[in-house]
């Protein structure tokens, strides 16, 4: 059943966005981001993840970064970040397993999926947690720069310099295919 619904999704939407644009590749072990169209890498950033750890989010507060398939949903202005491009996470294979392990209720499961088929972001108050996205530093003083380049500090997210997600803003829209891999 479960596989049904990914195959369904992953129909709807790839006729939805079949555009051959850009495309996200983060690559965790390597704190990277790149930008890619028709597998031509167009740009890469230096990224930083979840202080969790490199473990694949499981669960709100854990503070780790999801891996999987995403898209981006929604991109807004942010005090704290400079910027925000929230990820449609959890994604039906994140409820699936979360499902299955009882971290969420079968109603829970069903708000995900039907939010995915709708082409809305999921619900953002389960037990998985929600609010995944790229952003901003914020306020670059040398300290928040220099933890940038060393540590990995958000608390689930993927963070870049302020003017680097400013130019990955002009690379993407709703809807751009983001991959997270280790």
């Amino acid at each position: 059943m479960y596989k049904i619904i990914i195959f369904l999704l992953s129909v709807i939407s790839t006729s939805v966005y079949a555009t051959g644009d850009v495309k996200l590749l983060v690559i965790r072990s390597e704190h990277k981001l790149v930008v890619m169209k028709n597998d031509v890498v167009l740009n890469t950033f230096k990224a930083a993840f979840g202080s969790g750890g490199r473990k694949a989010k499981l669960q709100r507060g854990d503070h780790t970064t999801p891996k999987g398939h995403y898209r981006i949903k929604k991109m807004r202005d942010s005090e704290r970040f400079h910027l925000f491009l929230q990820l449609d996470y959890p994604s039906v294979k994140d409820a699936i397993t979360a499902l299955d392990s009882n971290i969420i209720s079968k109603a829970e499961y069903n708000a995900i999926v039907d939010a995915h088929i709708a082409g809305k972001i999921p619900p953002q108050d389960t037990p998985l947690g929600g609010s995944i996205g790229i952003h901003g530093i914020g306020v670059e003083t040398p300290d928040r720069i220099e933890i940038h380049q060393i540590a990995d500090w958000t608390q689930g997210c993927i963070a870049l310099r302020n003017d680097e997600v400013e130019q990955l803003k002009r690379y993407i829209k709703i809807g751009t295919e983001i991959s997270i891999v280790d």
